[in-house]
């Protein structure tokens, strides 16, 4: 059985790094390979769903690599290599032939590998690896098209951000370790003492909302939209920002544990839903709303897992994850054909490519919650959830379920209206469009989209006990019929106001306005409160190494050369002078003198001088301005003293 685990989760790993490695030599048949190594992944997970295999494997002194299926994980890997699959299918015809098509298919797979890992790791140590894995590939997916500054750019904004909350796992492993939890088995976290329990779970909440782009680090999503449309399918529905809902779904006991966390987790997950529904609204850009749009949904998520709705939570991610997948894939269609992402220039689109058209209609009916579609059913499972712990969180929650029909009959009107007179004139704006979909387009977007539709079986009385038992929670508690009727009115009133208001412009206040199209600004204040200040006081440093660190050395050799100097006179005075005195005592006494002087005292001076520029070029080359050699040279000082200390004693 632990070979099958194995197989699941190296099969991708290891295809993914030959073809990230081998260049543009694996060009032709990277698309091809990718995609069957995709299907195969995915003929493991439903093995390893069934089977429920585990997997052990000693990693350090008294901690152990594991990895395991079981209930909820068994949802993940299935949700996780299906997406795959469906991804790579649809970038066959994506990827230009100019590109490098391996490396492309290369990460994906090393990617979805990672988060293959990542849900099937039961110990902390291999969560961080294949966490950090997610966090690098995601950065070189982002940023694919490199030659382009700003894709780069915004690759590095990501990675920095989610990379800044992924050091509160480090902590969460420090803490767990100085708290009595050795084996760092994700189960026995919650059982860590007081105070390290507190900074345990700070760094576990830390890491999921970074990653999960939760308030406030939200901003890293609008950023990432600058990568290849599949790129965006596939990290931003199934798998990375979805890691962190699932961290804190699969990490529930610990957040009950410490009594602040669940609440703290709760509102954080509704004021997303509510704040970056509003953000989606703003939005003129396509993959902007569908980004504002994945936070917003995911907000639900980690309201599921404050609130201790587990099973609800999942079935919202498993319905997300289908929805989502299949309108990024929807829009990545109208962006190679028409070569925009403008909603006002996408007026007709599902008209004039209509299987895209269909597809996209029916994913955003399923986003905007109607019923009987999956995300509708999902909604009401984490709203009952909610209300069964605070009528606050129910409320925000209902208002977020309302804006996401706005947002969703707001995208849904703009690509169903008939074609404008002249569509051509709106084209082209972010790149030349081809005026045609891949053939390979149609098949993973109806299959994503139908499966987004039907997901909300999940949600009906029978199927909805079996994955609350499946998930370990048998007792939530599910929506009651005055809620599914409430939630049905809210969202239909919504959409209805959207799709009547959408051709009227709603009157509302231009800095308001600003501050939705911008994300609400969380980049600038992060800029202003954590960007800046850091780089000042990086350049004070840098200004104390050139003046007064490498002053110092410049200085200590100038001394140096100048003493050596000092010395050569002194001995010219003296020397000679006895030799003078020495001379009229007698010739051979003077020569021999003579020769001592030469060979033995200007020697010494010489290897003085000598030693003391070889001394200052000794000096001076550690001081290279670099972070990471200084960090080197600290840790190599450290051993040495170290080294000296055991010796001595």
């Amino acid at each position: 059985m632990s070979a099958l685990l194995w197989l699941l989760v190296g099969l991708p790993l290891g295809a993914g790094a030959l073809l990230a490695l081998a260049g543009s030599r694996g060009n032709r048949s990277a698309p091809a390979a990718g995609v069957a190594v995709a299907v195969a992944t995915l003929g493991a997970a439903v093995a390893a769903a069934v089977a429920r295999p585990s997997a052990s494997a000693p990693l350090f002194a008294g901690v152990r690599a594991g990895l395991a299926v079981d209930g909820l994980s068994a949802v993940m890997v299935l949700v996780v290599a299906a997406v795959t699959a469906a991804v790579l299918t649809f970038a066959v015809g994506e990827s230009g032939r100019d590109e490098n098509r391996s490396r492309f298919f290369g990460l994906m797979l090393v990617f979805a590998g990672a988060m293959l890992v990542t849900v099937t790791a039961t110990t902390l140590p291999l969560l961080l690896m294949a966490w950090e894995i997610m966090g690098a590939t995601s950065w070189a997916l982002i940023g694919y098209r490199w030659r382009q500054p700003r894709r780069a750019r915004a690759a590095d904004v990501a990675f920095l951000t989610t990379r800044t909350a992924d050091l509160g796992l480090y902590l969460a492993a420090g803490a767990a370790l100085a708290g009595g939890a050795g084996t760092l088995d994700l189960g026995a976290l919650p059982d860590a003492a007081s105070p390290w329990l507190h900074l345990v779970t700070a760094g576990i909440v830390t890491a999921a909302l970074g990653k999960s782009a939760q308030l406030p680090f939200s901003f890293w999503l609008s950023r990432a939209m600058e990568g290849p449309s599949p790129v965006s399918a596939l990290l931003h529905s199934a798998t990375m920002v979805a890691a962190g809902a699932y961290l804190v779904l699969r990490l529930h006991p610990l957040l009950a544990a410490t009594g602040w966390a669940g609440p703290l987790v709760a509102w954080t997950g509704a004021l997303t839903a509510l704040a970056l529904g509003v953000v989606a609204v703003a939005q003129q850009d396509l993959k902007q709303l569908l980004a504002a749009s994945t936070s917003s949904q995911i907000g639900f998520m980690v309201l599921a897992a404050g609130s201790g709705g587990v099973a609800a939570g999942t079935t919202q991610l498993v319905a997300h994850a289908a929805t989502k997948s299949g309108l990024f894939l929807a829009a990545g269609a109208w962006l190679a054909a028409l070569g925009t992402k403008s909603l006002p220039a996408l007026r007709g689109a599902a008209r004039r490519h209509r299987l895209v058209g269909i597809a996209f209609t029916a994913g955003a009916l399923t986003l905007a919650g109607l019923p009987p579609l999956s995300l509708w059913a999902a909604k009401d499972e984490v709203l009952a959830v909610a209300r069964a712990e605070s009528a606050a969180w129910y409320a925000v929650g209902l208002a977020a379920a309302a804006v996401a029909a706005v947002y969703s009959a707001k995208a849904l009107w703009f690509v169903t209206r008939p074609l404008p007179e002249d569509p051509e004139a709106g084209y082209d704006t972010e790149r030349r469009g081809t005026r045609r979909v891949a053939r390979t387009a149609p098949a993973p977007l109806l299959a994503l989209t139908g499966a987004a539709a039907v997901l909300g079986v999940l949600a009906l009385p029978g199927p909805a006990s079996w994955l609350k038992h499946l998930a370990g929670a048998p007792g939530e508690p599910s929506p009651k019929p005055w809620e599914l009727g409430l939630s049905t009115g809210v969202v239909l009133a919504a959409a209805a106001l959207a799709w009547w208001g959408a051709p009227h412009s709603v009157p509302a206040p231009r800095a308001a306005v600003r501050w939705a199209q911008d994300w609400l600004h969380l980049e600038r204040v992060a800029d202003a409160v954590l960007v800046r200040p850091v780089l000042r006081l990086a350049r004070a440093l840098a200004a104390f190494d050139d003046r007064v660190v490498d002053g110092a050395v410049r200085q200590t050799a100038r001394g140096g050369l100048a003493l050596a100097r000092l010395a050569g006179r002194a001995d010219d005075r003296v020397a000679d002078g006895a030799v003078r005195r020495t001379a009229r005592g007698g010739l051979v006494l003077a020569r021999l003198a003579g020769r001592v002087d030469d060979g033995a005292v200007d020697g010494a001076v010489r290897a003085l001088v000598l030693g003391a520029r070889a001394l200052g070029r000794l000096a001076r080359r550690p001081q290279t301005g670099l972070l990471h050699q200084y960090y080197a040279q600290a840790a190599v000082g450290f051993a040495v003293l170290v080294l000296i200390l055991l010796l001595v004693r």
